[in-house]
């Protein structure tokens, strides 16, 4: 007797919304991939990597001391905009090969893309901004 393992279905809306919300922190990630997901460790490295900048550099401005986590920021931002734009079917195969049931995204992930391009490429823009206002002037433009 064959015994079929059903997994649980995962939302793509709340994997965007999870990447919108707490993508540095790589939430998503232990969503889709448990705790086993390489990428999850990736985002939770940038806590200690700012850490140890921080200890490393005391002096150092504090762009510097959180650009760990902001990188893993902007990269939650981005993920949740490649999940969200994922068609359904590719995410289905993906992550709900042995669900049983077809995703079917409706308007909700619209205003998570929405809000993770708005968000994400201001914070981009004003990371950029200030990395080379530190690099370049030493900081004269704040």
């Amino acid at each position: 007797m064959t015994v079929l393992h059903q997994t649980r279905h995962k939302n793509k809306t709340i994997a965007a919304l999870l990447a919108f919300l707490f993508g540095g922190l790589g939430l998503q990630r232990l969503y889709l991939g448990g705790p086993r997901d390489p990428w999850l460790w990736a985002h939770l490295a940038a806590l200690p990597a700012a850490l140890l900048v921080a200890l490393g550099a005391p002096q150092a401005d504090a762009f510097y001391k959180l650009l760990p986590i902001i990188l893993s920021a902007l990269a939650g931002f981005l993920e949740a905009l490649v999940m969200g734009l994922t068609p359904d079917e590719k995410w289905d195969a993906r992550h709900n090969a042995g669900s049983g049931t077809q995703s079917d995204t409706q308007w909700p992930v619209a205003v998570v893309l929405v809000a993770s391009m708005m968000i994400g490429s201001g914070g981009l823009i004003a990371t950029i901004s200030r990395l080379f206002d530190l690099l370049y002037t030493g900081g004269a433009y704040g």
